[in-house]
């Protein structure tokens, strides 16, 4: 007999997988209470906890001996919580957060491009293992609660590193080029590590849609950062990205693929061409420079990026929207 699943979140993901979810044997139901698996994947924290805390959270909706299993990026703190919960109220929750081995692959949630870290105090059904590896090209069970949140950001801070520093490389090589020429193709071999690159390469090809957006890596990036704050660990490098993708997220970059990240170090028409509006990062960030306020009026003649950030005839209403990704993030006062 086909087991049932509901799914709540994302609507991307479970586009990408539930014809894989279907060949397991798997048949999808709208209603939670009578789903023998649920399935979850929320793209920002508060969500998350929306999902499973509110009015209608899962936790008090689900039948009795059904089992959870999420897929969203969150701390390692919060994973244990929902566990704690779940179990009260008499359910099974599987820690599985989805975890891309590329952030740039053209088919991001491809079952070879997905990693599945699991952590549960049960022990994996049959009928969960299947579905799991169904979702996942490799599922490593890691543990108690909290384990599988872990692996995830050691596995995706090194990988948003390396997303920022070939997007400036690519940046650099195209400003410089302006003024020294570019490398010849017969050059291009001597480098061919940054070359052959993917986040290059995506860039290259303005790769700036899919499945996998900016806002669900800032999501993966907040969480990580929320844990490094409960571990009393800094990570600079992990909060400068974040400012990079809540700029690309407040010009209307959520939805656009972490390549196009590329575009914050682009010119202002560049991003209008991809569908980006720089006057909407007046409304968060800042208020027009003054003749008074030296500094800005120095930076803004003469950084020669193109970008005019502080123009009065922007239209922007729906920034609120944006607010949750980053809760601790005041962009009123920024």
């Amino acid at each position: 007999m086909a087991k049932s699943y509901a799914y709540v979140g994302a609507p991307s993901f479970i586009g990408a997988v539930e014809g894989r979810l279907a060949d397991a044997g798997f048949s999808q139901v709208s209603d939670v209470a009578s789903a023998d698996i649920v399935v979850t994947y929320a793209t920002s924290g508060s969500a998350l906890e929306d999902l499973y805390f509110g009015d209608e959270g899962l936790v008090t909706t689900t039948a009795p001996g059904s089992t959870l299993v999420d897929l969203s990026a969150a701390t390692p703190n919060f994973a244990r919580e929902i566990n704690a919960v779940a179990t009260v109220n008499d359910l099974i929750m599987v820690e599985a957060p989805a975890t891309v081995r590329s952030l740039v692959a053209a088919d991001a949630f491809a079952r070879e491009n997905l990693l599945g870290p699991v952590a549960t105090e049960a022990e994996l059904t049959d009928d969960v293992r299947r579905l799991l590896d169904a979702i996942f090209g490799e599922v490593v069970e890691v543990g108690a609660p909290g384990r599988a949140q872990l692996l995830r950001n050691t596995h995706t801070l090194p990988l948003a590193a390396d997303l920022v520093s070939a997007i400036e490389a690519v940046a650099l090589d195209d400003a410089s080029a302006r003024s020294v020429g570019a490398l010849d193709a017969d050059q291009i071999p001597l480098f061919s590590p940054v070359s052959a690159d993917p986040v290059v390469q995506a860039v290259r090809q303005q790769r700036y849609t899919g499945d996998y957006t900016a806002e669900m890596l800032l999501a993966e990036l907040s969480a990580a950062l929320m844990a490094a704050d409960d571990a009393e660990v800094i990570l600079p490098g992990v909060e400068a990205t974040m400012h990079l993708l809540e700029l690309l997220v407040v010009i209307g970059g959520a939805d656009m693929a972490p390549a196009a990240l590329s575009l914050v170090y682009q010119d202002e028409a560049a991003g209008a061409r991809a569908g980006l509006d720089w006057t909407r990062a007046e409304q968060a960030y800042g208020h027009p420079a003054s003749e008074e306020d030296e500094d800005w009026s120095a930076y803004d003649d003469e950084d020669g990026c193109g970008h005019d950030h502080f123009r009065e005839d922007h239209d922007y209403d729906d920034y609120d929207d944006f607010a949750p990704y980053n809760d601790d993030f005041d962009y009123s006062n920024n």
